[in-house]
C-alpha cells in the first residue's frame, strides 16, 4: 500500500525551480581537486569498533511501532530489498508471534534470498521462540525487561526467573543452529550487578551477541561509554546497542557505544519507531562517514539512501524533514554571502559531508538580502552572461534591495540578471545599482 505525500512549501519551491525552462538553479559546479582539511587528531581507543561495526536495520520491526506505520506484505518486501541494496548487514523483522500476517511476512522476506541476514525480535519465551525458528530466519533477537520498573509493572518476574528463562530459550535456539542475541530491556535503569551477572551467564551459553537497550532514551554518551566499556570487559561475545531518541542523544550514544567496543547498532529509516523512535539510519551514516569516510563508502551504497528514505516516508505518510541528515532539502543549501564565496572556492570550507558521495548536489541560494556578489557571479557564469565584477556588484545590490521587500525566486533572479546584461551591452557601459550608466 502506498500513500501520496502532500508536497511541502520547500519541496514545491525546489520543484518549481527544477522545472524552469533554461539553466538549473545555481548549484556550485564540481570543484577541482582541492586540499582537504585533515581530520581532527584523535587517539583511537584499542577497543573501538568505529571502523568495524554492523548495522541491524529495524525499520520492519521497531519502525512498525511508529504511530503512522502500517506495512502490508508488498511494502515490507520493497523496504527489505531497498535496505539490502543499500548494504545493511542485518534486517530485523517483527515477531512472527505477533500475528498470523507477521508470521507470513517473515517467511516471505526470508525467501527473497537477500544478502543481509534476516532476524526477528521475540520475547524471552519458549512459545515465541518455537514459532520464530520455523520461519526461515537467520537468527533471533531475544529480549526481556530487567529494570525494576519492568520487573514490577510489566512481566512481574525476578532475576532468578529471568536467568532460568533465558537459559532455556537460548539453549533451544542454539540447538536449531540459529544466531541468537540476548538483550535486556531498559538497561540503563537496571541494576548494574544484576545486568552483568545476566550477561555473563548468557555469554557462557554461547550467544552471538548481548544487547543493551536505552528503552526510554534516558542515557547520555558518557553513561553509554561507561556501560559498554564495563560490559566489554566481562563478555567475549559481540555487543549490540539499541538507543531511543526521546532526549535527542540516539546518534551520539551510538557513536559512544562503538568507541567503547560495541559491535552492532540498531537503526531505522528516518528514525521511526515507538514514540520518538531510535537512531536514524541516515544520521548514523553521516556520523560514521566523518570518522571513516573511505570505510563507509566501501561498505554501503550511499547514493541509495535517498530512495529508501523516500520509500519509507511515503509508506508512513510523512515528509522527509527539511533538516534531515544528508537528504534533507537544506542539508547542502548555502545562503549567507560569506559561506557561498567560500563554498564556491572550496566546498570543504563549510561541508563536512561531500554531497556527491550520496548522490546529492549542493545549492547556493542567491535571491535574498544576505546574498553576496561572488554567489551572484557564479550564477552569471552558469547563465553564460558577460558581466564585469563591477556589473555583478551592481546587480547584486539590486537583488538585495528587492529582497528586502520579499525573497526572489530563481526565475526572478535570472530575469533580472538577463535584463541587466542586455542593458549593459546595449548601452556599452557599466550600470550602477539603480541600473543607470555609471559616470566616467
Amino acid at each position: 500500500m502506498s500513500h501520496a505525500r502532500t508536497p511541502s512549501p520547500l519541496r514545491k519551491r525546489k520543484a518549481a525551480a527544477a522545472d524552469l525552462d533554461g539553466p538549473a538553479p545555481p548549484r556550485a559546479a564540481a570543484a577541482p581537486q582541492l586540499p582537504q582539511p585533515s581530520p581532527p587528531l584523535r587517539l583511537l581507543d584499542p577497543l573501538s569498533r568505529v571502523r568495524s561495526f554492523s548495522i541491524i536495520e529495524s525499520t520492519l520491526r521497531e519502525g512498525e511501532q511508529f504511530a503512522n506505520a502500517f506495512f502490508d506484505t508488498e511494502t515490507k518486501i520493497r523496504i527489505a530489498k531497498a535496505l539490502d541494496d543499500f548494504g545493511v548487514e542485518y534486517i530485523e523483522l517483527t515477531s512472527p508471534a505477533a500475528s498470523e500476517q507477521s508470521r507470513a511476512d517473515c517467511e516471505a522476506i526470508c525467501k527473497l534470498g537477500l544478502k543481509a541476514k534476516i532476524l526477528t525480535h521475540v520475547r524471552c519465551h519458549m512459545d515465541d521462540a518455537r514459532i520464530a525458528v520455523e520461519t526461515g530466519v537467520d537468527g533471533l533477537d531475544v529480549v526481556i525487561g530487567t529494570s525494576s520498573f519492568l520487573r514490577e509493572f510489566s512481566h512481574g518476574k525476578d532475576m532468578d526467573y529471568i536467568i532460568r528463562q533465558a537459559t532455556e530459550v537460548i539453549t533451544f535456539i542454539k540447538s536449531k543452529g540459529l544466531e541468537v542475541r540476548f538483550s535486556s530491556e531498559d538497561s540503563f535503569r537496571s541494576d548494574l550487578v544484576d545486568l552483568l551477572n545476566l550477561y555473563k551467564t548468557v555469554d557462557k551459553l554461547g550467544v552471538n551477541r548481548v544487547g543493551i537497550a536505552d528503552t526510554v532514551g534516558c542515557a547520555d554518551p558518557r553513561q553509554v561509554y561507561e556501560l559498554v566499556r564495563t560490559l566489554r570487559s566481562v563478555v567475549s561475545c559481540d555487543i549490540e546497542c539499541h538507543f531511543h531518541n526521546d532526549t535527542g542523544c540516539a546518534i551520539a550514544n551510538a557513536y559512544a557505544a562503538l568507541e567503547a567496543g560495541a559491535t552492532h547498532i540498531d537503526t531505522s529509516v528516518l528514525g521511526i519507531g515507538e514514540r520518538n523512535g531510535i537512531t536514524p539510519l541516515g544520521g548514523l551514516i553521516a556520523r560514521m562517514y566523518t570518522a571513516d569516510k573511505d570505510g563507509i563508502k566501501a561498505k554501503y551504497r550511499l547514493e541509495a539512501l535517498r530512495d529508501v528514505e523516500n520509500l519509507v516516508a511515503d509508506a508512513v505518510q510523512i515528509q522527509v524533514p527539511f533538516n534531515n541528515y544528508i537528504t534533507g532539502y537544506c542539508a547542502f543549501t548555502h545562503k549567507a554571502g560569506i559561506h557561498a564565496k567560500a563554498i564556491l572556492n572550496n566546498p570543504s570550507t563549510y561541508e563536512i559531508l561531500r554531497p556527491e558521495d550520496f548522490g546529492m548536489t549542493r545549492y547556493v541560494s542567491i535571491g535574498h538580502r544576505l546574498t553576496g556578489w561572488n554567489a551572484v557571479k557564479n550564477r552569471v557564469q552558469q547563465l553564460d552572461l558577460s558581466l564585469s565584477d563591477d556589473d555583478v556588484k551592481a546587480v547584486t545590490a539590486q537583488i538585495k534591495s528587492l529582497a528586502d521587500i520579499k525573497p526572489l525566486g530563481i526565475e526572478e533572479v535570472d530575469t533580472l540578471l538577463r535584463k541587466f546584461h542586455d542593458r549593459v551591452h546595449a548601452i556599452g557601459t557599466a550600470l550602477d545599482a539603480d541600473g543607470e550608466p555609471m559616470a566616467c
